[in-house]
């Protein structure tokens, strides 16, 4: 692992996308808890409402243009596209921080809205450009290793964005898409497999998309079981706080304690089963891990049941003083990193189901539903829980899920 994270043909792209990720939300949450302490301090309902329109507005550009990133990326040499969209980074965060500073609402939604282009963009260029830099034994390491930093940069680009003041977050987020950038002057060119033409439309792009990646089994089913598992991980982690809160009785930092049980969990599956699997592509764990998902859900349920009736959690310290409270931590662990093992080779399955001339458009395709199953999934969510339904029982129900997809992974060449 560390010599594939010391290589050139890795290291720098791992370092692009972790930080990038992690900027995305320094600057997402730092706008939030903006307005929640200070421009909308007597307004909750109005806080609550736009931290749920700078999230639409952030995965909106997914909807609109995965399939022209995908069609760019197939085009054109992924390393060049990974530079300019690292110089944009820094155009667009230094419009954040004036945005935080005039404190206007608007002008940071067209920030976010901007980012969520920039992750667009560079969305297929990280994962199609790695079969081309790596070997075959390597290839579902480095996918494990950039999908598990994915998520450990969302916690800390969550926790850096609310605890750094907004006069800090802005110039901070300018600094570190300075760093993408110098770090991604050092990936490996990247140059298309043949002459592919663009599609500049977004619509007919993204139709072209979906269409050569649903008329794939493998890439049809690789791309609903990866999209079921981002809708999961959307659904727990925006139910964190209020499960904390209402139902355990803790604070945010028992919210956060849980976040990062969760990110850490599915970076240690992620950058764990190239290990399992020897290296090899195979999705054969697969149901396996959907098992042990739906039976840790499970547990769970029950244990934050047996918690709930007993006295309010309280703080992190007094929460962790409590042994149930380990029980809840060891659940949801144990639920992220059978997620890393389940998802993983799933990604591998994307970058070799199809040529090299069609990757980038394959994981475009998966950008778009994965990014609608997210969208369907916290409303589906939000309707449940407004008609009165437990937060722990939406949990459950949400992770019981996977045992529909279990069928479909089994026509996967294992």
């Amino acid at each position: 692992m560390l010599a594939l994270l010391s290589a050139r043909r890795f290291g720098p792209l791992f370092v692009t996308q972790f930080l990038g990720a992690f900027n995305d939300n320094l600057f997402k949450t730092a706008f939030i808890f903006f307005v929640a302490f200070h421009l909308r301090a007597d307004d909750p309902v109005g806080a609550a409402t736009l931290a749920t329109v700078a999230t639409g507005v952030f995965i909106l550009p997914f909807l609109l243009f995965s399939g022209l990133s995908g069609a760019i990326s197939d085009a054109r040499d992924k390393a060049v596209i990974a530079r300019w969209v690292k110089v944009a980074e820094i155009a667009f965060m230094a419009l954040g921080t004036l945005a935080l500073a005039l404190e206007s609402e608007p002008l940071a939604l067209v920030v976010i809205f901007l980012m969520g282009v920039h992750s667009t963009v560079f969305g297929p260029v990280k994962y199609a450009i790695l079969p081309q830099h790596l070997g075959p034994q390597e290839l579902l390491l480095g996918t494990g290793l950039v999908e598990g930093a994915t998520f450990v940069a969302i916690l800390l680009g969550q926790i850096a964005g609310g605890l750094l003041p907004p006069g800090w977050a802005g110039p901070a987020a300018i600094i570190v898409a300075i760093a993408g950038w110098l770090a991604s002057r050092f990936i490996p060119t990247a140059p298309p497999d043949g002459d592919t033409r663009i599609d500049w439309n977004p619509i007919s792009a993204s139709r072209r998309a979906l269409g050569g990646a649903l008329a794939n089994s493998e890439l049809r089913i690789a791309t609903i079981c990866i999209s079921w598992f981002w809708a999961l991980g959307a659904v727990y982690t925006t139910q964190f706080v209020p499960l904390a809160r209402n139902d355990l009785g803790g604070t945010e930092g028992v919210a956060t304690l849980f976040l990062a049980a969760f990110s850490v969990g599915v970076a240690s599956g992620s950058a764990g089963v190239s290990r399992l699997l020897a290296g090899h592509i195979s999705t054969r764990l697969a149901p396996a891990a959907g098992l042990v998902m739906a039976a840790a859900g499970i547990d769970l349920y029950f244990a934050e049941q047996a918690f709930s009736a007993a006295a309010p959690a309280g703080d992190v310290a007094a929460f962790l003083a409590r042994p149930a409270a380990w029980r809840v931590l060891a659940d949801l662990t144990v639920l992220a990193i059978a997620g890393g093992i389940f998802s993983v080779p799933l990604y591998g399955v994307l970058q070799t189901a199809t040529d090299s001339g069609g990757r980038a458009r394959a994981i475009a395709a998966n950008n778009i539903i994965n990014s609608a199953f997210q969208v369907g999934a916290v409303l589906a969510i939000g309707a449940a829980i407004t008609r009165g339904t437990s937060i722990p029982a939406v949990l459950l129900g949400a992770g019981l899920t996977v045992l529909l997809l279990i069928p479909l992974l089994r026509k996967l060449p294992r």
